[in-house]
């Protein structure tokens, strides 16, 4: 069985303004005795919020840092650590990424995390990304492999400053190493999925909102995947085709990517759809018995467009490039409904 997935000039965030380009893609797998090759069933009910406290004031403390990256960058990145951790407790960590053209700042009040880990008990990161285009430090973007913009085209290795970021995180906060997740929206969900594929010893489980697969992909150990994609995204479409944003680029299907992780990751059993009894729109594909306890969820959102869902505009402007956030979901806590339940490694 060919467990490599390549994926040619994926996706770029919709906040992208630094890459104007048209490119093609195409993600090719190929399976055997494989989980995508088993019947799709209906049972039980999905709840997005499963075990999971509703976000709350936060009443810890931010705090900001930088570290030197091998390539000669200062890199930047900002940490909330909630007022409520027991002394000498180790908690989960959760790194998330802003989209292209966004930065950990935004992304931070975007997408309620820190109320999350403050009612729910975690450690919440987020890091920057380079420059879109030349000296603008307020438009970011990641390396996700084939996308976006000035960071793929000056090759930035992203992948090893959060592997220095991982260690300065463990060593000065109260971390636990086996729960260490990733979440991101667009580029940054790009950007997590390739820290799935080439950071698996450091990386347990990611949860994204539209994102894709963007490097060829082996992990070396398997990875968790919470995927939620609004039906109506028209920049990063969920059947594949060209995207609604600047850049042009024809996507393939999202859909690709949590079905790669369920071969990769060797599960068992699935894919199960289960539905949310309160909100129709819903749908929740998971694929589970699967090598050292990982799972895979695919949620799809019928009407919700490419911003993060249950939440406020990013900014001002951003219904013309992103859509009206749907409001039946909110994102940020179905995700770390998954990855609260994943178990340590």
């Amino acid at each position: 069985m060919n467990r490599r997935l390549q994926a040619f000039a994926l996706g770029l965030s919709v906040f992208l303004l630094g890459c104007s380009q048209s490119h093609s893609s195409q993600v090719s797998t190929t399976t055997s005795s494989s989980p995508s090759t088993t019947t799709t069933t209906q049972s039980s009910v999905y709840e997005p919020y499963a075990n999971t406290a509703a976000a709350v004031v936060p009443a810890g403390t931010v705090s900001e840092g930088s570290l030197r990256t091998p390539d000669g960058r200062t890199r930047t990145y900002r940490v909330y650590v909630p007022s409520t951790l027991p002394a000498g407790a180790r908690v989960p960590l959760l790194l998330a990424f802003h989209g292209g053209g966004g930065r950990g700042r935004g992304f931070e009040g975007n997408s309620g995390y820190n109320g999350l880990a403050e009612s729910n008990g975690f450690v919440v990161a987020y890091p920057d990304g380079t420059s879109a285009r030349g000296s603008n430090e307020l438009q970011l973007v990641w390396n996700g492999g084939v996308c976006c913009g000035a960071a793929v085209e000056r090759d930035v290795d992203d992948v090893e400053f959060i592997r220095l970021l991982l260690d300065e995180l463990e060593r000065t906060q109260p971390v636990d190493t086996g729960r260490v997740f990733a979440s991101g929206h667009s580029n940054g969900a790009i950007f997590s999925y390739r820290l799935a594929c080439e950071l698996s010893d450091r990386i347990s489980a990611i949860g994204v909102q539209s994102g894709a697969i963007g490097v060829p992909c082996e992990p070396a150990r398997p990875v968790s995947v919470f995927h939620v994609h609004g039906l109506a995204d028209t920049n990063i479409p969920v059947d594949g085709g060209k995207g609604s944003g600047v850049s042009g680029v024809v996507f393939p299907s999202p859909r690709a990517a949590p079905l790669a992780f369920a071969t990769f990751d060797q599960c068992g059993e699935g894919p199960t759809d289960t539905l949310d009894p309160t909100n129709s729109d819903v749908v929740a594909r998971t694929w589970s018995a699967c090598s050292e306890q990982r799972s895979i969820r695919f949620v799809t959102v019928k009407g919700a467009s490419h911003a993060w869902m249950g939440h406020d505009d990013a900014a001002p402007a951003a219904r013309s490039l992103v859509g009206i956030p749907y409001e039946g979901l909110d994102a940020s806590r179905a995700i770390w409904s998954f990855l609260a339940v994943q178990p340590p490694r």
